[in-house]
């Protein structure tokens, strides 16, 4: 495998240092106790993953340094908070929307007591509370398999496999070259999702709520079925991403604009439409069932303006300007609108061209709609770093292990539509090509 800067030992030890850090302060500082317990779990995962790594550096190291930190990071507090049925309010919502889900066909009570009774969700992110009212919870072992935070991560997880497949699927001499050099092979990947899975970034979420985690994993794959030109295929990603909370909403002129590069226009109408009418097939119920309760609840509660105030309320610059009255509140709503403008204009004056294009520019207007909002929580901006750093992950296990000026076999690698094949990656050497 080809070297890279991430890829060495002294930048493992060091991430999994920086891990433990950030974890050891949650005991300290959180007043959740999911956090605390999270956190003392964790640091002693991380630091484990920091002492393997000074033994002999190799793959096999690495992959015992992320299952120290899988274990201490993810499964002991995951499963000790589920034994003792613990865990951030939101999975009591989505638990609760699954059983009016069941009952009533509408996730949405429509005189809430409680910012305990609101669903700010959309109607799909009731399917992943559906276990829990099918299941019940009579005995712990059948508690723990109806928790809505294990079916988030099957989500999670399922999207990045199917993800990885359509991307990295290399057929003949390119895929016997990947494999020779590492990349490519399902133990080399396996670590580094693993690495990224044990990372704060995904496992304290997983551990204490899950909320985000399946539309982080449904707008993953669009965006790779998009890259791969398959357009029905990554509408109906996007659909279920967008059938779960309204913020998947602007990942759908992201995704329709690189399939503009990679399949030409009519497939971009094509994966819009299919995105807008699957959309349209889960909304539509709670729509016509609970317009009153589902604007409130979906719409105003999020931004602030809705009967109860919104637990979501870290000190990012919109809710700061939001605080300082109704002036500021709508010059936070103003900025929101323009940086979402900002974000569509640069998709017509300078489109994404690759998977990782595609990532950076959707998170960067995800970031900016978190930092601008009214209310919003730092754990937000984990959505866009996941998808910045899984985007590279899945592109290196292709790309990194074929040299400059190699060949590459037609639809060895992802490419425009009707690229010509038999092309060196970059110029070729002198000689021509090989």
């Amino acid at each position: 495998m080809t070297r890279r800067s991430w890829n060495r030992r002294p930048v493992w030890v060091a991430g999994w240092v920086v891990a433990c850090g950030w974890a050891a302060a949650f005991p300290l500082v959180s007043t959740l106790e999911t956090h605390r317990v999270w956190g003392a779990c964790a640091a002693v995962g991380y630091l484990l993953a920091a002492v393997v790594m000074l033994g002999p550096d190799g793959e096999r190291t690495r992959a015992a340094a992320v299952a120290a930190a899988l274990a201490g990071a993810l499964a002991v507090p995951l499963g000790y908070l589920l034994v003792n049925g613990a865990a951030q309010s939101e999975v009591e919502v989505i638990e609760r929307a699954g059983r009016l889900l069941l009952e009533r066909a509408t996730p949405y009570l429509e005189a809430p007591r409680s910012v305990d009774e609101v669903t700010p969700y959309l109607p799909g992110m009731a399917v992943l509370g559906l276990p829990r009212a099918v299941l019940g919870a009579d005995s712990g072992l059948v508690r723990a398999l109806g928790d809505a935070r294990l079916w988030s991560a099957a989500v999670l997880v399922g999207c990045l496999w199917a993800g990885r497949r359509a991307y990295a699927a290399v057929p003949g001499p390119a895929a016997r070259g990947l494999r020779r050099r590492g990349v490519g092979t399902p133990g080399a990947h396996l670590t580094a999702v693993g690495a990224l899975i044990a990372s704060p970034v995904v496992a304290l979420p997983l551990v204490v709520s899950g909320v985000d985690l399946p539309l982080t994993g449904l707008l993953a794959l669009a965006l790779v079925l998009a890259d791969r030109s398959r357009a029905r295929a990554a509408g109906l990603a996007l659909a279920g991403a967008c059938a779960l909370k309204w913020t998947a909403w602007p990942a759908v002129p992201v995704v329709m604009a690189l399939l503009v590069h990679r399949a030409g226009l009519r497939a971009a109408v094509r994966a819009g439409l299919v995105a807008a009418a699957g959309t349209a097939v889960a909304v539509l119920p709670g729509l016509l069932l609970t317009p009153r309760a589902m604007g409130e609840q979906v719409l105003a509660f999020p931004l602030g303006r809705g009967q109860f105030t919104t637990p979501a309320g870290s000190p990012m610059p919109g809710r700061l300007l939001a605080d300082l009255g109704p002036a500021g509140w709508y010059a936070a709503v103003g900025l929101l609108l323009a940086g979402g403008l900002a974000v569509g204009a640069s998709l017509v004056l300078r489109p994404p061209r690759s998977l990782v294009g595609a990532a950076d520019r959707l998170a960067l207007g995800l970031s900016l709609a978190f930092l601008l909002a009214p209310a919003g929580r730092f754990g937000y901006l984990a959505l866009p770093v996941l998808l910045v750093l899984w985007s590279r992950l899945v592109r290196q296990d292709v790309y990194a292990a074929a040299p400059r000026g190699s060949y590459v076999p037609a639809g060895a690698l992802p490419g425009p539509k009707g690229a010509r094949p038999g092309l060196p990656r970059s110029p070729a050497p002198a000689g021509g090509v090989r």
